[in-house]
């Protein structure tokens, strides 16, 4: 049967875009170099032409520049048709990467779309407002206990603010008093140590030469011997 039919040959894949795109810029190349060719050919004419007198031999130059010429003209056509082809080609490929962009983009959306609703299956806005709403009274609830650790002991509650004013001035003046003097409170004086020879009135020891003090106001008095009497000692209260 394939001897007599012959066998089916596989269809050979269109070609792509830049494939036609390649294709039509190698013959515009090939188009430009005629086009070159045919500019020398003229420059050579037009040569002749200023050299030669006018007459058949001029005319018979003019005739072969016309002749080349055309044929550039010719060609020059041939190169902007495949120059519109190839701006044609550049449009589709350019319409045919925009719409494999788009897809990839719709691709990607599709996909992080989702994955979104897949978290948000598991995020809940009611959840979200009883969990600040659960905060919150968490937090007044601490407010409450450092209030409550915070309070003092044994202070009255009736206890009137113009009173205790009235006292912290009077005790700013009796600290004023106080300092006064040397600048030192007397609470934070040093505490003096007692005199006890004036608290005993113990009379100095007599000597054969020393004078009595011209100061002293008393005189000792004597006892039933004739001697110095010796002073009880006082006792502070």
């Amino acid at each position: 049967m394939r001897r007599v039919f012959g066998v089916k040959k596989d269809k050979e894949p269109p070609p792509s875009v830049q494939d036609a795109s390649d294709r039509i810029n190698k013959r515009g190349e090939t188009v430009d170099e005629k086009i070159k060719k045919l500019d020398a050919e003229l420059a050579r004419y037009r040569e002749q032409i200023k050299r030669t007198r006018p007459g058949p031999a001029q005319e018979a130059v003019k005739a072969r520049a016309m002749r080349v010429l055309k044929q550039k003209k010719m060609y020059e056509g041939q190169r902007d048709m495949l120059y519109n082809q190839t701006f044609n080609l550049d449009q589709v490929a350019f319409a045919a990467e925009g719409i494999k962009d788009a897809q990839q983009t719709m691709s990607a959306l599709k996909s992080a779309n989702k994955e979104l609703k897949g978290m948000m299956k598991t995020v809940k806005i009611q959840d979200i407002d009883n969990l600040q709403d659960e905060m919150m009274d968490l937090m007044d609830v601490s407010n409450e206990i450092q209030e409550s650790l915070g309070r003092s002991y044994n202070v009255p509650d009736d206890i009137d603010e113009d009173d205790l004013m009235g006292e912290l001035d009077a005790l700013e003046a009796d600290m004023g008093f106080e300092t006064e003097g040397d600048g030192v409170p007397s609470y934070l004086q040093p505490d003096k140590e007692p005199d006890l020879e004036s608290e005993l009135n113990l009379p100095s020891a007599p000597t054969g030469h020393a004078p009595v003090p011209a100061g002293r106001a008393n005189v000792q008095a004597e006892d039933e011997l004739g001697l110095p009497a010796v002073p009880r000692a006082s006792l502070r209260g």
